[in-house]
């Protein structure tokens, strides 16, 4: 079930099209990665669900309905530009934004409680926000996110100015807001953390659509037939057995005397006829085929899609 639809959204600014008829649809309870080059309009389609923005052209759905001003309390929204009030103290802050999105104060500081010290950043609650490092303050602009429970979680690079530790720390607490129900539509230029997080993505470049689905079968439609095998007791040079529709791209011997051979085929060729070959020449210690990662893909389509609009 799609619990957000974006269909055929068209948005102008000026003599600028940002979104040229886009459409996506983010399965209920997922991880939905929205991706693209900077100037792509993936800003401008998140400013749209949110109600920041209106589209010129096309419509949105929240759970089968239109979208309307009382989605909102339904929304909890990360901007890529964080937006606290730096003379303001922390937890003062926190409770003020925490009323905006409708939970009431004695709720709002139990909550609050919970993750300050989930977050250990318990002894900054009567700091100024200015004091906090970059990092602290993108923890607590994640908690004010988060603190309604809302159905929808919008993250504009949620890790912009986190250390490695506090990017996992993140991460994890994104996967267990999906799997306690959560729809999730996440925006970043880090391809590692969507192959990590993300069920679904949508591609933009230039205003336009150009490859959704799903992560595991995009890799899979992109594949190119490459395995690695790792063997043990070579009989013979690897280049004299193996069939003429396989090309033998690298070759190497690790420490423990193995050789590691990375095979591609020419005609998509079933890998159980290449297991078959080498049998008799050698023992299989592992054999696994070589997916492209979404980073590669990532720059496949979008240099692809480029090129196709300087030839047009």
């Amino acid at each position: 079930m799609h619990f957000i639809e974006a269909r055929d959204i068209v948005k102008r600014y000026s003599n600028h099209v940002a979104l040229k008829g886009v459409s996506i649809s983010v399965p209920k309870q997922s991880i939905f990665g929205l991706l693209g080059p900077n100037g792509a309009g993936k800003t401008s389609l998140i400013r749209i669900i949110n109600q920041i923005t209106a589209p010129d052209e096309g419509y949105i759905l929240i759970d089968g309905k239109p979208l309307i001003a009382e989605h909102s309390q339904r929304i909890g929204y990360l901007p890529e530009e964080r937006g606290l009030y730096k003379k303001m103290k922390v937890g003062e802050q926190a409770l003020y934004l925490a009323q905006l999105k409708g939970v009431d104060k004695n709720t709002a500081q139990i909550r609050l409680k919970k993750w300050f010290e989930k977050f250990e950043i318990e002894s900054w609650w009567n700091r100024k926000v200015e004091e906090l490092s970059k990092g602290m303050q993108q923890k607590i602009q994640f908690i004010v996110t988060i603190i309604h429970n809302p159905e929808i979680l919008i993250f504009d690079e949620p890790f912009s100015g986190f250390d490695p530790i506090n990017v996992n720390i993140i991460k994890e607490e994104i996967l267990r807001l999906r799997d306690e129900g959560a729809t999730i539509l996440f925006s970043t230029h880090n391809m590692a953390s969507v192959e990590e997080l993300c069920d679904n993505i949508a591609l933009i470049n230039s205003s336009e659509k150009i490859l959704d689905g799903r992560v595991d079968e995009i890799k899979r439609q992109y594949r190119s037939h490459t395995f690695e095998l790792k063997l043990q007791d070579l009989k013979s040079p690897a280049r004299s057995f193996i069939p003429a529709n396989f090309n033998l791209l690298t070759e190497s011997t690790n420490n423990f005397g193995e050789t590691i051979l990375r095979i591609q085929s020419k005609e998509a060729e079933d890998a159980n006829k290449l297991i078959q070959t080498l049998l008799p020449h050698a023992g299989i210690v592992a054999f696994s085929e070589i997916l492209p990662t979404m980073n590669e893909i990532f720059i496949e389509k979008v240099q692809a899609s480029q090129n196709l609009s300087a030839k047009s």
